[in-house]
């Protein structure tokens, strides 16, 4: 998403907060609805489980299902992205 916003030249404020950056894009492009309402709970992701401590480690099934979400919405993303942008 942050790579989205930048190469759409926006500015955005330093978070990992999935659904403030998802607004953002959703913005720029209101077709990326569907795609990145399901993204919106992925921001636990982004520090939950970064250091040892009492969160329990999500199921193999639930980490693949979050992988899925989240290659949809980067998939989304890089479609949308101006071609001399791509890699």
């Amino acid at each position: 998403m942050k790579g989205f916003l930048t190469a759409h030249s926006r500015v955005y404020r330093k978070t990992h907060d999935l659904d403030e950056l998802g607004r953002a894009c959703e913005s720029l492009e209101p077709t990326l609805t569907p795609m990145v309402d399901p993204a919106r709970d992925l921001t636990v992701f982004a520090w939950e489980f970064r250091y040892p401590g009492e969160s329990e480690v999500p199921s193999e099934k639930e980490a693949r299902q979050v992988l899925g979400v989240a290659r949809s919405v980067y998939d989304a993303l890089l479609s949308r992205l101006p071609g001399t942008v791509r890699p």
